[in-house]
């Protein structure tokens, strides 16, 4: 009875608005929530690609929509708070973050992936191989050892505070000889020059989980001395709609630690890269888990 009891009761509340922000893997980790909830009863109203962070972001607090998967590096910017080094510990951000949001805007933060979304290098793996190159520290250690590398990047990334944290942090020093900064500075084009070796191009900025790096053939080098803020996938959501669908922090769970920085990589190629559609994608994945999509 108390079951029946529940679930007319789940049937009779609104619906939950799942949304997301523009890029193809906020969308895929959007249709993945929505997915799960809507397998396991919870009725979901689908606003994927409702805009930038900030329009995102505003919908949210206006309650316009109930759940969407933010970074947690971004709660630095959300309460002005950008230069604190907590943001570059994934526990501690995490747990700051969670804790302002709520505090500030009965907002909680769910279980978070284990991925990190944020700037990084990558290398052809074929030198990566050639060089064992797994961390910056490896390959701060090939450039100071004079390595003939060649850094495809934006202009934002070689002259905004990016590259100059990274050496600093590890060491090595680039010189302008040892960049191409491509006009735009998309990492679909930074990716693009190091799989094509453009000019020689061997190196790439990345984000951690781009989905293209996968089809190029390069290795993303692992931050081992965390200079960079730690950006993990984290869903969000009002505290109104969680206390009326309770069992939503238990389903997401599961999904959300599943999601290393390699596979959310693989994932995100078959939409980047493949062109599959994001939905039909998440609904493998929860497939593969054994969740309902």
């Amino acid at each position: 009875m108390a079951l029946v009891l529940a679930m007319a009761a789940a049937r009779a509340a609104p619906p939950v608005v799942v949304s997301s922000k523009l890029d193809s893997e906020a969308t895929l980790l959007g249709e993945m929530l929505r997915l799960l909830l809507r397998g396991h009863g919870i009725a979901t109203v689908d606003r994927m690609s409702l805009g930038t962070t900030p329009v995102v972001r505003k919908a949210l607090l206006a309650g316009e929509i109930d759940l969407y998967v933010e970074y947690t590096g971004n709660a630095g910017f959300f309460f002005n708070r950008a230069g604190d080094p907590v943001w570059k510990d994934a526990q501690r951000g995490y747990e700051l973050g969670a804790r302002l949001d709520y505090a500030a805007n009965r907002i909680v933060w769910l279980t978070p992936a284990s991925a990190n979304n944020t700037w990084a290098l990558a290398v052809r793996e074929d030198l990566a191989r050639a060089r064992s190159l797994t961390t910056m520290s490896d390959f701060a250690r090939w450039v100071d050892g004079g390595g003939k590398v060649m850094l495809a990047c934006s202009a934002e990334f070689a002259n905004a505070g990016t590259l100059q944290s990274l050496q600093k942090t590890y060491g090595f020093r680039l010189t302008s000889a040892q960049m191409i900064v491509l006009a735009g500075g998309e990492t679909s084009a930074t990716i693009r020059a190091a799989a094509a070796g453009t000019n020689g191009t061997n190196t790439a900025m990345v984000y951690a989980t781009d989905g293209g790096v996968v089809a190029a053939h390069l290795r993303v080098l692992r931050d081992d001395r965390h200079d960079q803020p730690v950006y993990a996938p984290v869903p969000i959501i009002r505290a109104v709609v969680l206390a009326r669908y309770p069992d939503i922090a238990t389903l997401v769970k599961p999904l959300m630690l599943s999601l290393t920085e390699e596979r959310l990589r693989r994932l995100n190629a078959r939409v980047q890269v493949d062109g599959e559609a994001p939905a039909v994608v998440a609904a493998d994945y929860l497939k593969s888990l054994g969740g309902r999509p």
